[in-house]
């Protein structure tokens, strides 16, 4: 086959297209197909010569499945049309059935037509037939028609006479006498009369209107002996019981109407008027409105301020007494399953919530929080009220949750803690009485152990502890919120308390002249005494909370010790300002020539600086050892910048000897006053009187060549003294040549170490005043 024969599919120009080819295009391409992929499967098994001696095989084979595909096809077509035949044959049965159901409704309905005349003959006798029962009805029921104004007469009477029973059995044979009427005029089951007309229905609750009202005088009256259950129960319970029962016959008979004539069916006898009446649920609602009036009863004169704790006792009292008659008495006079107990416990706890929700809306102070607060969580749930062994089991089965929300309580706490702010007052009143005290014109108090103290921190422990004391009584929480508020006043206090002192320190230096206070160091001590005080009321108030975390807190958390340290610090530079000020007109006479003959000012100096160590000791620790400690760094500073002053310059070795021994012996008088300071352990690390008898060594050498090696001693011992400190020193030898000098401020310069961790410097205080140049013309030499 050539390749044009290929693409013509197999067929030749000259050939004729099949008739199902031009039917069919799709029967044409698919055979197409198969042609190529028998020539594509051809070429490819018989592309070698040798390979044509299998044609017979491949020829057999094929012949065999072609064989078998028409075999199955010729089965699969046969099954096709057996089907189609069967279904012919349905269809054909179907029509021949449904035109003998089409023939016999024609013929049902000729005769439907046919009855309809004859029934039309028989109206005239159904309504006589209706009328013959309705006055059959109304001549049996002539005898209690005629009675029913004498009974109803009879059961008000009964009522009013409270012969509950009596009137409720009347009441029902009333209601059943007017059941039947109304169900006799309707139509009784089976027959076809027409509805109850509005009018017969208008005519019947007339005649029966007296029925109706007797309902709601009987109910009426069983409201009002259930209202007054407990009176009852303590005098004569039975009218609650009579009530009691009156209620489960009513409640049996509204669930058997309703199981009777639930249905919805034209047939269905309708339930009598008022029906159901769910009177064992205005039991119950009655009986909550009696709770609720019995709260309303307990006496509401004097309920805010003093009285509001008064009145949520006389609440205690009065729920724990009717919940006592209800458990023994009212309990046995109901079923089982009214569980009156629990009921009452659920209506009082009902009404509590609501009178506590009103209460809670007043604006309340501390005292009336408290009191609300401790009653909410503390006597509610007590054994002395609903924690009774007898009650414990009922308010579990009732699950009635807690009086106060706990966003109401943490309301409440809010408001309380809010209300104690006050203490910000009598704090500020306690500070403006200890104003007062600083310009009294005698000492402060002392205490027993014979320290400085005023009343301010007795005022303020005892507040803040009485506080947190309250507050620990409802709860944890509380008490921490209560402190926090107290830490954040202290605070306060205590920025008020340093700008007084710094105030307190300017009036006194402004009034120096006139001496109005002469006990205002005294104060300034006194005032750091009360600081201590403070501080360890502080850690005592701080180790009671219980958590400290600063996210607990909508603001940052308070830190009255730091206010605390700047106050001391505060006070503390005060009283070395007066020392320094007492000290003032005896320091100009230090290290002059009189002070090397006659030995002035240094015994004034030290009888000043020991009347302030004695006041000090009028101090608690350990502010004591402080100030005694920056007295003594105080006295060595302003020594040495006496020093420093150059008012004795030594012209020979002698004077030199003379200036070494006074300080000496100065030093000495210091180290008999301050003698104390080693005894109490209090000594620097960095002892500042060991300074005096260096730099006496320093003046004191003979040799001036060995000054290099006394620098670099006193360089290591003193790393912050400077070169002009030891320039002033090396002037005050008066024996130094212009190359020591240098030798030595060169080995200073070079050798400067940095200041060890924990040194307190002391020259650095010590300023050098600036050396005078000599005047002279600016030669070139000076140039």
């Amino acid at each position: 086959m050539s390749a044009g024969d290929q693409k013509n599919g197999g067929h030749k120009p000259g050939d004729t297209v099949p008739v199902v080819a031009k039917v069919w295009p799709e029967v044409e391409r698919a055979e197409r197909l198969a042609r190529g992929a028998a020539l594509k499967w051809a070429s490819g098994v018989f592309c070698k010569p040798e390979h044509l001696e299998r044609v017979s095989q491949y020829r057999k084979r094929e012949s065999q499945r072609t064989a078998s595909i028409h075999t199955r096809l010729k089965s699969m077509v046969q099954s096709y049309l057996e089907g189609v035949g069967w279904g012919l044959e349905q269809l054909q049965e179907a029509r021949a059935e449904l035109r003998d159901v089409s023939h016999a409704l024609k013929k049902a309905g000729l005769e439907s037509n046919q009855n309809a005349e004859g029934v039309k003959s028989l109206e005239r006798l159904r309504e006589l037939s209706v009328n013959h029962c309705q006055l059959l009805a109304a001549v049996s029921n002539l005898p209690r028609l005629y009675s029913v104004r004498s009974m109803v007469l009879e059961t008000e009477r009964l009522v009013e006479s409270r012969r509950l029973l009596e009137a409720h059995a009347q009441l029902m044979d009333l209601e059943r006498w007017q059941d039947d009427i109304l169900w006799q005029l309707h139509g009784a089951p089976g027959t076809t009369g027409s509805a109850l007309s509005t009018e017969d229905q208008e005519l019947v609750s007339k005649y029966f209107s007296g029925v109706g009202q007797l309902v709601d005088a009987l109910g009426k009256e069983l409201w009002a002996v259930v209202s007054s259950a407990l009176a009852l129960a303590r005098q004569n319970p039975t009218p609650f019981v009579s009530a009691v029962r009156i209620v489960e016959r009513e409640e049996a008979l509204d669930q058997a109407l309703l199981e009777e004539r639930g249905g919805t069916g034209s047939n269905s006898r309708p339930l009598p008027p008022g029906r159901p009446r769910c009177w064992r649920a205005c039991f119950f609602q009655v009986l909550e409105e009696a709770v609720s009036a019995r709260f309303r009863s307990v006496s509401y004169l004097h309920t805010r301020g003093p009285g509001l704790a008064g009145h949520l006792s006389a609440l205690q009292h009065a729920t724990m007494a009717d919940l006592g008659t209800v458990r023994h008495l009212l309990e046995h006079c109901v079923p089982p399953h009214y569980r009156l107990t629990g009921a009452y416990l659920r209506a009082s706890h009902h009404c509590l919530q609501a009178h506590l929700a009103q209460v809670s809306s007043w604006d309340l102070e501390s005292g009336e929080i408290f009191a609300v607060l401790n009653w909410v969580l503390h006597i509610y749930n007590s054994p002395d009220m609903m924690g009774h062994p007898e009650l414990v089991t009922e308010m579990e089965k009732e699950e009635l949750g807690p009086l106060i929300s706990n966003e109401g309580l943490e309301q409440l706490q809010s408001k309380y803690v809010q209300s104690v702010r006050s203490v910000s007052e009598w704090m500020h009143k306690a500070l403006q009485v200890e104003l007062q005290d600083w310009q009294r014109d005698q000492e402060p108090d002392t205490d027993h152990e014979g320290f400085y103290q005023t009343s301010l921190p007795t005022i303020i422990t005892q507040m803040l502890e009485e506080n947190a004391r309250v507050a620990l009584m409802i709860g944890e929480s509380l008490r921490d919120q209560t402190i926090q508020m107290g830490l954040y006043e202290m605070e306060n206090l205590l920025n008020r308390f340093r700008e007084a002192l710094v105030e307190f320190g300017k009036e006194h230096r402004r009034d120096l002249s006139n001496n109005k206070n002469k006990f205002y160091l005294h104060y300034l001590l006194a005032s750091i005494s009360n600081c201590i005080i403070l501080k360890k009321s502080t850690e005592s108030l701080q180790q009671q909370q219980l958590s400290r975390s600063a996210g607990q807190f909508s603001r940052t958390p308070p830190n009255p010790l730091a206010a605390l340290d700047r106050a001391v610090r505060r006070a503390c530079r005060l009283v070395m300002d007066q020392l320094l000020l007492d000290l003032q007109p005896f320091l100009p006479g230090l290290l002059t020539r009189p002070w090397l003959v006659q030995g002035d000012p240094t015994p004034k100096l030290c009888h000043v600086l020991e009347r302030h160590l004695e006041l000090y000791g009028r101090v608690r620790p350990p502010c004591r050892q402080r100030l005694q400690e920056e007295a003594q760094w105080l006295m060595v500073v302003e020594y040495v910048r006496a020093l420093m002053q150059k008012r004795f310059v030594c012209r020979s070795a002698e004077e030199r000897r003379q200036l070494a021994q006074q300080m000496v012996q100065d030093d000495q008088l210091f180290r008999e006053i301050l003698h104390g300071l080693e005894g109490d352990g209090s000594v620097p690390e960095v002892n500042p009187l060991a300074l005096l008898p260096v730099l006496a060594d320093f003046i004191r050498l003979k040799d001036p060549s060995m000054l290099t090696l006394e620098v670099s001693g006193l360089a290591a011992k003193y790393p912050d003294i400077s070169e002009e400190h030891v320039s002033v020193l090396l002037d005050i030898r008066g024996d130094v040549s212009k190359d020591i000098r240098g030798a030595v401020l060169d080995l200073l310069e070079q050798s400067a170490p940095p200041l060890p961790a924990g040194y307190r410097p002391i020259f650095i205080d010590i300023l050098v005043p600036p050396t005078t140049m000599a005047f002279c013309l600016p030669t070139a030499k000076c140039a």
